[in-house]
């Protein structure tokens, strides 16, 4: 990177190697910056299942050199989304051809996805601290840093990305903001395909010539189940209500039986697939919810929160890591048109540019669920086409770069205008 790039002179703290927290770094060293990302883990793990990425940040990925290409092999390839009653009755097909001039989907393992993306911010030279876990932030007029493993770090600005249990929420807040269950769970798999092929009501989903993709719908119960990687590799989750205590455990290993009793009375072929579920590879995942929070960026605006930190998503949006990824973009393409002398502009504009479209796509998560966990099934059958789910055309045909270069000054200049706007929590 040499001194001409337009943030060569700033030095960006990124805490959390997530999506968003790789996507700034990436996007804030392509500008020049110098970036440090702090991680608390102690090695780069492949943790996760299955994870959707919207064509909103495929655009994303594809601008990356290489990126694209180390994704393709690994990822889900299917023309839909089949959706059955619990029964097995068939429903409808979802088809997704239409939506293919608004860019490209990936559909994939989380932990090798995440390695694709963090190799590549390696690649550009972002330092990623792994056993650098973040105890206190700090912030004056002219800096913002961290303390970590009691070491001092001073940078021009923090992006924090450090996932729904976020320590850096309470600089921002003002004071701790606890997590609580939003009343759902999902028991959520990824595996290899051998127990599925050893039986005859599930042996064709592990198919080595395509991808399958299919849903099974009942009454405040969803089941989804993906093949791929030539039939190899198996994700399945079971969303059910569950008013679990999340600060028991929110993230545990899952239990085979528990897990059918959720789907008593469901067709065989759902009992099969999860029987043949090896007990180490399930998840009992409770789902976080929190109220959307009042702000993401601290007093001095130096400080700004992203991804899971910033706004947690229900599963069903099929948007919680897409969002991370614009805001990583966002923030930095804010801090690039800023400059140094002007950073604390940048947080706030980075904020009023996210906050309303994240809270929309939020309430797309509720909506899609309510559709199906609250459906009629006498209803559904009649008229299946309602289970589909809706795909917006101003969540998924979205050019995050593109939005951020031509909103940033008319941004900037109505804050201030307006230098006490809040945004609007409404959920």
């Amino acid at each position: 990177m040499t001194d001409t790039k337009p943030l060569s002179d700033v030095r960006v703290l990124i805490v959390g190697a997530g999506f968003a927290g790789l996507t700034a770094a990436i996007e804030t060293r392509k500008r020049g910056a110098s970036v440090i990302v702090f991680d608390g883990n102690k090695e780069r793990r492949q943790l996760g299942d299955i994870i959707s990425f919207g064509s909103n940040s495929g655009r994303i990925f594809r601008s990356w050199p290489g990126v694209e290409g180390k994704l393709d092999p690994i990822c889900h390839h299917s023309d839909g989304l089949e959706f059955r009653a619990f029964d097995d009755e068939f429903l409808t097909k979802q088809i997704w051809d239409s939506e293919a001039n608004w860019g490209k989907r990936f559909n994939g393992h989380r932990g090798e996805i995440h390695e694709a993306v963090w190799d590549h911010a390696v690649d550009l030279g972002v330092e990623i601290r792994l056993s650098s876990k973040v105890s206190e932030y700090f912030e004056t007029d002219n800096e913002a840093g961290v303390i970590v493993n009691g070491e001092r770090f001073a940078g021009d600005v923090v992006l924090a990305g450090d996932g729904v249990r976020s320590t850096a929420r309470t600089i921002v807040l003002g004071f701790e903001d606890k997590p609580k269950s939003s009343g759902y769970a999902v028991y959520r798999a990824w595996m290899g395909t051998e127990g599925l092929k050893a039986n005859p009501l599930t042996a064709w989903l592990a198919d080595p010539t395509i991808d399958h993709h299919v849903g099974w719908l009942g009454p405040d119960v969803h089941f989804l189940v993906a093949t791929l990687q030539n039939g190899t590799a198996c994700s399945w989750v079971l969303t059910h209500k569950d008013e679990a205590d999340v600060e028991e455990s929110w993230n545990a290993p899952g239990d085979i039986d528990e897990a059918v009793k959720s789907v008593e009375n469901w067709a065989p072929i759902v009992h099969a697939i999860i029987r043949a579920t090896p007990q180490d590879k399930l998840i009992d995942w409770k789902l976080v919810f929190r109220d959307p929070l009042p702000t993401w960026i601290s007093p001095k605006r130096r400080i700004a929160l992203m991804g899971d930190a910033a706004h947690p998503f229900l599963p069903t949006s099929i948007q919680g890591a897409s969002q991370s990824m614009e805001d990583g973009v966002t923030a930095a393409i804010c801090l690039e048109l800023a400059g140094k002398a002007n950073i604390p502009d940048a947080i706030r504009a980075y904020e009023k540019l996210r906050y309303p479209r994240v809270l929309a796509t939020q309430r797309t998560g509720i909506t899609n669920r309510d559709n199906w966990h609250k459906a009629d099934f006498d209803l559904v059958k009649k008229n299946p086409e309602v289970v589909k789910l809706p795909r917006h055309e101003w969540v998924l045909n979205f050019d995050v770069y593109k939005n951020t270069y031509d909103n940033y000054e008319k941004t900037v200049e109505e804050l201030r205008a307006e230098p006490d706007w809040k945004p609007d929590t409404t959920l």
